[in-house]
C-alpha cells in the first residue's frame, strides 16, 4: 500500500481503475475545507502496475457525549478496485480497517459501487446480478454491516451511450422525445456554462431546494465544490435560456468513462416549455460525444413504488431510456461499540438541527442574491 501525494497521478489511477468522481483529488480538497482529512492509497500488483485505490476522509465529529474524543472514517464511493478478486479485496479491506483503527476511528464506512440488481424496461423485471451479490455477502463476511446512515443514493439511473444519437432518441419514451422537440420549437437553447456562471447557478439552485423542501449548503461550499471542479475540468455546467432569461440548469461532472448529472436547478419561469428535457439532451449528447461511456443520473427510488418520495425523479429520468441500478449501500464496520451507538442516535438530532438551520439560511440567502451586487459580497466575501 502507498500513499499518493500528487494530483495528477491520483486522479489519473482512479479514471484507469473506473473509478468516479468522489474518489478524485478534487473531492477530497473540496472535503478537507469543512473539516475533514484526506488519506489517498494505492495498492501495486507485482509489477508494480495500480490494481486498488481508496480516498479515505477521516472527521473528528463535534457531537455531544463524543466530542473530539474518535474519528469516523468513511471512502465515499469506494474503495475501487475489482470486487471479484477475493485476495485483493480481502488486502484491500484489511489495510483500510487498520487505516481506520489507526486513527482512533468509531467506525469506517465504504460505499463501493457494485451492482447488485437491474431493471432495463418500466415493464420489465428487477434482474439480480450474481457477482454482485456474492461481492456483498463477502463483505458481509469480512465484518461489515450494511449501514444505518446511507451517505450517497443507493440506487441510481444510468444510461448507456454506446450507440448513435438516433438511436438514443428512439429508446426515449416518445413523451420524452416530444418535450425534448417541443423545447426546441418553443425557443429554449441551451449554452455551456462557466466559473462566471456560479452566482446565476446558486440562485437557481436556492430556489430549487426552497420550492422542492431539500437542504442546501451556504454558497461558499458551492464556489468551492463547484467552482474547483470547473477550474480542473471536471464539471461543466449547462445553462437553458428562453431568449435572454436562464430559467434552468445542470451540472456536469465527468471523470474517467463516467459523466455525471450531480446537480440539477431551474426557475418557476417557463416550465411548461420543458427547457429540463432539452437540457438533458444536450448534456446527454455533450458527454457521447466527450468519448464517455455511461452518464448517471445520480439518484433513484430505494423502493419503486409511487409512494416514494423520489418517484417523480425517478419517471422523468425513466423517460430518456435509463436503466435502474441497483447497489448495496454503504457498509460500516464498528471498531468501537458504544460510541457507535452514541453517535447513531445523537447524530440525526445534529443533522435535523442542521437542516432546520440551513433552510432559514437559504431563505435569508435567496432574497440578497437577486441583485447582483449583493452576490458579489456573498461569493466574495
Amino acid at each position: 500500500m502507498h500513499v499518493i501525494h500528487e494530483p495528477t497521478q491520483w486522479n489519473q489511477t482512479v479514471a484507469s481503475l473506473h473509478g468516479g468522481v468522489l474518489q478524485s483529488w478534487e473531492w477530497g480538497q473540496l472535503k478537507q475545507q469543512f473539516g475533514w482529512k484526506a488519506h489517498r492509497l494505492l495498492w501495486k500488483d507485482d509489477q508494480g502496475q495500480p490494481v486498488a485505490c481508496a480516498q479515505l476522509l477521516f472527521r473528528q465529529p463535534d457531537i455531544p457525549l463524543i466530542g473530539h474524543a474518535a474519528s469516523v472514517a468513511y471512502c465515499p464511493r469506494g474503495p475501487v478496485l475489482d470486487w471479484q478478486n477475493a485476495t485483493l479485496r480481502e488486502q484491500v479491506l484489511r489495510d483500510l480497517v487498520q487505516q481506520a483503527r489507526q486513527a482512533n476511528a468509531i467506525f469506517i464506512k465504504i460505499d463501493p459501487e457494485i451492482v447488485t440488481a437491474r431493471k432495463d424496461r418500466e415493464d420489465g423485471e428487477l434482474i439480480p446480478d450474481p457477482a454482485g451479490t456474492q461481492i456483498a455477502d463477502a463483505i458481509k463476511a469480512s465484518g461489515f454491516q450494511r449501514s444505518p446512515s446511507q451517505i450517497q443514493f443507493a440506487n441510481t439511473m444510468e444510461l448507456e451511450l454506446d450507440q448513435d444519437p438516433e438511436a438514443l432518441l428512439a429508446a426515449m419514451k416518445q413523451k420524452t422525445r416530444y418535450n425534448i422537440r417541443l423545447a426546441g420549437k418553443k425557443g429554449v437553447t441551451v449554452r455551456l456554462g462557466s466559473r462566471t456562471d456560479l452566482d446565476l447557478l446558486y440562485q437557481m439552485y436556492a430556489e430549487t431546494s426552497l420550492r422542492d423542501g431539500f437542504v442546501i449548503r451556504k454558497p461558499e461550499y458551492y464556489q468551492l465544490a463547484w467552482g474547483s471542479f470547473i477550474d480542473a475540468g471536471l464539471a461543466q455546467p449547462f445553462i437553458a435560456m428562453v431568449e435572454d432569461q436562464p430559467v434552468a440548469a445542470l451540472i456536469l461532472f465527468h471523470l474517467g468513462d463516467k459523466a455525471i448529472y450531480m446537480y440539477g436547478m431551474s426557475t418557476q419561469a417557463h416550465r411548461k416549455l420543458m427547457p429540463n428535457h432539452l437540457l438533458q439532451w444536450e448534456a446527454i449528447q455533450w458527454a457521447q460525444q466527450k468519448g464517455y461511456r455511461l452518464y448517471d443520473f445520480w439518484g433513484a427510488p430505494d423502493n419503486l413504488t409511487p409512494e416514494d418520495s423520489m418517484w417523480g425523479v425517478y419517471r422523468f429520468k425513466l423517460g430518456f431510456g435509463a436503466r435502474f441500478t441497483v447497489t448495496p449501500g454503504a457498509w460500516d464496520l464498528v471498531l468501537r461499540p458504544v460510541l457507535h451507538v452514541l453517535y447513531e442516535q445523537l447524530m440525526p438530532a445534529v443533522l435535523n438541527l442542521m437542516r432546520s438551520r440551513g433552510r432559514a439560511q437559504t431563505r435569508l440567502i435567496l432574497e440578497p442574491l437577486a441583485h447582483p451586487a449583493a452576490s458579489k459580497q456573498i461569493f466574495n466575501p
